[in-house]
């Protein structure tokens, strides 16, 4: 153990780590040591393995690498396996993007619902009247004796926050690392730039600023839970003003780090490393407190706009906004008419 530090070493293990792998029945005794795959002889995927966990990664990794179409098949679980009981149609580990990846493509990754798939979430009679990409616990169920699953996307409701870690080696440590940190559900939560030097959180972030039984108005995870729980309500018309949100205010964050980034750099090389990471704390703290601020006041805007079923709009120089009421789609009302048509059916012409 003496040598894991060293770089010239890129893989440590016990020493017994196959013959154990042999005498627990992980790998088979007669089989040759260089065939030894400690994932599959330790941890060997099955469907839930596959369609639970591998099947993200799928999704991250299609948006970025090519011919990730082949491996499909074995993120929906459909494994095929050798006579050691090893996965034969198995997903890289790791694959080379085809193109620079930025900061806020991969705060996008962490929002997929498997959209532009034959799973996408928000197409099956699960996602409801307005495509809601969501499905509540527990995750598989029984009709008749056969099991079911809902998919286990990246996105998903009860998270309890997120965070993506960037790291810029052309910096100073105390500036060069950002932790871009949302709360609650990746797909309708915001990610601002916590420097990881910093000292201190925003309020809005705090331990005791409310609990999981606690409501309060001036936490994050709370804001952030009510802005998803109301897009829940009719995704396809709240949520497109989450994304768009999302994309503005992301954006600009990554365009104001840079100039924190000049300004507290410019300090560190003066010799003013205390004044350094003052700027940094003191710009998260800050920017987390606002984006939060901001958001509330998102929500408000967001229900005053969707409550009851309709769509307000604001009219100029009048004191009632315009009003619509789009009810549900062709398709819904076709299922809704295909389960219980003849008790709704009216008779004449009376209408409300």
């Amino acid at each position: 153990m003496d040598a894991i530090f060293n770089k010239e070493v890129t893989t440590v293990y016990a020493a017994d780590v196959i013959s154990f792998a042999k005498k627990m029945g992980y790998f088979p005794k007669n089989a040759k040591n260089k065939d030894f795959s400690f994932s599959d002889s330790y941890a060997p995927v099955d469907f839930g393995g596959a369609r639970f966990c591998e099947l993200r990664v799928w999704a991250m990794f299609n948006k970025i690498a090519d011919g990730m179409d082949q491996y499909f098949e074995y993120g929906k679980g459909n494994i095929h396996y050798d006579k050691k009981g090893y996965a034969t149609n198995r997903m890289p580990l790791w694959v080379k993007p085809n193109h620079k990846v930025d900061v806020k493509e991969v705060m996008d990754f962490m929002r997929d619902h498997l959209e532009g798939t034959e799973l996408d979430m928000s197409k099956d009679i699960g996602a409801g009247a307005f495509g809601n990409p969501y499905r509540w616990r527990p995750m598989t169920w029984k009709v008749e004796g056969t099991s079911y699953c809902n998919e286990r996307v990246t996105a998903t409701q009860q998270t309890g926050f997120s965070f993506v870690s960037q790291s810029r080696s052309w910096l100073p440590d105390e500036i060069g690392g950002i932790i871009w940190f949302g709360v609650d559900d990746a797909a309708s939560s915001c990610y601002f730039p916590m420097y990881s030097a910093a000292t201190e959180v925003p309020y809005a972030f705090a331990r005791g600023n409310g609990s999981m039984l606690e409501f309060t108005n001036e936490a994050a995870f709370w804001v952030f839970n009510q802005i998803s729980n109301f897009a829940y309500t009719r995704y396809s018309y709240i949520h497109p003003e989450i994304e768009k949100k999302q994309n503005v205010t992301e954006r600009a964050f990554m365009e104001t780090v840079k100039v924190i980034d000049a300004k507290a750099k410019a300090l560190y090389d003066a010799g003013k490393k205390e004044e350094a990471l003052a700027t940094v704390t003191n710009f998260s703290v800050k920017e987390g407190n606002a984006m939060v601020d901001d958001w509330r006041r998102f929500y408000g805007y967001l229900f005053a706009k969707y409550v009851d079923g309709n769509v307000k709009t604001k009219v100029p120089n009048q004191m009632n906004p315009k009003l619509e009421q789009p009810g549900y789609n062709k398709e819904w009302y076709e299922k809704v008419v295909k389960d219980a048509g003849e008790k709704l059916k009216m008779k004449g012409d009376a209408g409300h």
